[in-house]
């Protein structure tokens, strides 16, 4: 299995170190004078030089990413589960779903750190637990309604119960759009989490520290603390998928249905 993720991820490293490399030979060749965008070695060395700062300022945003991602994840799948159980739920809480979704984050933030406070972290959970829910909400109801018409019937034939039903076929078959949903979310919430610290939060996040020296022309130590957010939001990506794996070993590989 282990070999089989090395085989499958190796394309990928391949096009990442290919694209790395020729950014940084492009900047070297065309040697641009006050370019904001400073070669991948510079910063990589300036993601350690400040290391210790880069470190206290993710650990910070991590926070707010995990708490507002599982808080999304939790809202999303409790929704999607009264919508496809009660018509009443679907009527009302799909259109609030979609509003919600409608709304542009930017103009909620400044809004939420009014009501908790500018260095609340509960503004930016808010923002990071309504970015994520939709996805989750969307796919986990898709997951739970599309079901065969003859497996419902099977089971209603054998006089199982609307819990029943909902354990032994629709959960199972919403299992795979909800990862999927957990994927895109978890990219989500560190974005999310990010843009709400430029509004307000604990400023020793990363979304001060990429502000605070972009006003100071400090283009490579930003940069540095986008490569952690990008970093984060890697290790959720990947941590979704093993995830994944782990709650459905049924589930074959690609490879295995390809051969």
């Amino acid at each position: 299995m282990i070999s089989r993720a090395f085989r499958g991820a190796a394309p990928a490293t391949v096009v990442g170190l290919g694209g790395l490399l020729f950014w940084e030979l492009s900047l070297l060749i065309i040697n641009p004078e006050g370019f904001v965008l400073p070669a991948p070695s510079g910063i990589i060395a300036a993601f350690f030089d400040n290391f210790e700062e880069i470190w206290v300022a993710s650990r910070n945003t991590g926070f707010i990413v995990i708490t507002g991602l599982v808080g999304g994840v939790a809202l999303g799948v409790l929704w999607a589960l009264l919508v496809s159980r009660f018509r009443l739920a679907n009527e009302t809480l799909t259109p609030l779903a979609i509003s919600l979704n409608a709304i542009p984050i930017i103009a909620l933030a400044p809004i939420f750190n009014a009501w908790y406070g500018l260095l609340s972290p509960v503004s930016n959970q808010a923002i990071v637990v309504i970015l994520v829910f939709f996805p989750v909400f969307i796919n986990t109801t898709k997951g739970l309604t599309d079901v065969g018409a003859t497996e419902i019937e099977l089971m209603r034939s054998y006089a199982a119960s609307s819990w029943q039903v909902a354990r032994t076929v629709r959960i199972p078959n919403a299992m795979p759009f909800f990862f999927t949903a957990l994927k895109i979310a978890s990219s989500l919430a560190v974005i999310g989490a990010i843009v709400a610290e430029y509004f307000g939060g604990r400023q020793d996040a990363l979304g001060p520290l990429i502000v605070q020296n972009a006003g100071l022309t400090r283009y490579t130590e930003a940069w540095a603390a986008v490569l952690a957010g990008s970093v984060m939001g890697i290790v959720l990506f990947v941590a979704s998928g093993i995830f994944e794996r782990v709650s459905m070993p049924w589930k074959p590989d690609a490879e295995t249905i390809g051969a």
